[in-house]
């Protein structure tokens, strides 16, 4: 695969799923999203598969209506630590919110991490869009803008922290007692519009120099940035073509900021359903969505929409017309929802089981999904994919069908290419920007 362009594929792992009925299937442990065991197996099936990355996702507030695996699940930092010691290659990402933590904090939890991994972190940077998370935290929720605002600022000053110490900082020369080169220690003092940190970060960087730095957000503020910021982009979309547009936009505003095209990696989330039949994988995922009331189905609906309650509406009417509601949490997947429903005249109860039934494009057999998997991939809709499991056993049916497919068309990786998530991922270690700064003035 030399000089050839390289499929990318991550698991998201999330316990008992983020289907709404999920918990409910007997092949399910009921409480996988607080078992170490059910973790470490996904991670270690997706480490077999050869997969880039193993994602944990996160949210900052909970209603009782909220599904299943949000009542009751791991902080991202605190598993994947586990799982850094039970795994060697795979990288390991998480959430965690600019809104509601402190930059100081967020730079030492990932540094940390890629430490303990071996240089295998990434952190996926989310605004928290959910309104009710200021309540958690004694704080004004910001609007939308404002937090992408905060986010920009937040991920500068993170970089500045983790460029503390420069890499051969520590000497650590016991004859001489010199532990580290103080010349090479640099304070951060940052002082912005919504952040004031002075530094330095009190642990080096690692051997991938900095952790890898995702992005969630399809908004236009969202796209902007990933654009300046990110070094992937994890988004989904119901279609070929609007895939491809997002991917030339988001390329095309990596450039307008002076980065390759390749400096950015476009990973699209996709629910993934095998059977040995086209019948047999419509089969499963029917019976997932007979998992789920039509009471369930609109109270996962109305979290898009901030816990907007649904049950006001007539069911069998045409899908409310709601305003800006919903704008300044999930605005992406708001103004998507709002549209499907207009284009397809779609009524409440179709939108509300839209939301909770398994996506059905790439439901099949192995070939089908990899013949969809390498049309999106060549076809430039995504640079790699991450693999929702929607049935219990999605991700091992994942690795074992479709991954050999994958391989012998020669779009997948045989063996890892790196021990770093920056090296399989194929993107550069950052340069030191307190090295670069020495260098220039010596220049």
């Amino acid at each position: 695969m030399t000089g050839q362009k390289k499929l990318r594929l991550g698991a998201i792992i999330q316990g008992v799923g983020a289907h709404v009925g999920l918990w409910r299937h007997p092949d399910l442990p009921s409480d996988a999203s607080v078992s170490l065991a059910f973790y470490r197996r996904q991670a270690q099936i997706a480490e077999a598969g050869k997969f880039d990355l193993a994602f944990i996702a996160d949210g900052l507030y909970i209603t009782a209506q909220s599904i299943p695996h949000f009542l009751n699940r791991f902080e991202p930092i605190t598993i994947l630590s586990a799982l850094a010691s039970v795994t060697s290659r795979i990288g390991l990402v998480g959430t965690l919110s600019t809104t509601y933590s402190e930059p100081f904090n967020a730079s030492r939890q990932f540094a940390s991490l890629d430490h303990i991994s071996g240089g295998r972190a990434g952190w996926n940077v989310v605004t928290s869009p959910l309104e009710g998370s200021a309540l958690n935290y004694g704080k004004k929720h910001p609007d939308h803008s404002e937090r992408y605002r905060m986010a920009e600022e937040y991920i500068e000053v993170v970089k500045g922290l983790w460029d503390s110490w420069e890499d051969d900082a520590f000497v650590r020369n016991k004859e001489t007692g010199a532990f580290f080169d103080q010349t090479k220690l640099h304070a951060l003092r940052h002082s912005g519009e919504f952040f004031r940190v002075q530094g330095p970060l009190n642990i080096a960087r690692s051997k991938q120099g900095q952790p890898v730095i995702f992005q969630a957000g399809s908004s236009e503020a969202g796209r902007a940035l990933a654009a300046e910021s990110a070094d992937a982009v994890l988004t989904e979309h119901e279609d070929l073509e609007k895939a491809k547009a997002f991917y030339r936009d988001v390329k095309n505003r990596a450039r307008a900021h002076g980065r390759s095209a390749e400096a950015i990696k476009i990973m699209h989330g996709i629910g993934v359903i095998v059977g040995r039949t086209q019948e047999e994988a419509e089969r499963k995922r029917e019976e997932i969505a007979m998992l789920v009331t039509i009471e369930a189905a609109l109270d996962h609906l109305g979290r898009f929409f901030e816990h907007h309650d649904f049950s006001l509406y007539p069911l069998d009417g045409p899908f409310p017309d709601l305003g800006d509601l919903g704008s300044n949490g999930f605005r992406g997947t708001t103004d998507r929802i709002k549209r499907i429903a207009a284009e397809r005249k779609l009524s409440l109860r179709e939108v509300a089981f839209l939301a909770v039934t398994p996506p059905g494009e790439f439901v099949g057999t192995p070939e089908r999904i990899a013949d969809l998997i390498q049309l999106w991939f060549e076809e430039e809709a995504a640079d790699g994919f991450l693999i929702q499991s929607v049935t219990p056993t999605s991700l091992e049916d994942f690795v074992r069908h479709v991954v050999p497919l994958l391989q012998q068309r020669g779009l997948y990786r045989t063996e890892y290419e790196a021990d770093t998530l920056r090296g399989n991922l194929g993107l550069p270690i950052p340069e030191n920007r307190n090295t670069l700064r020495a260098y220039e003035e010596i220049q």
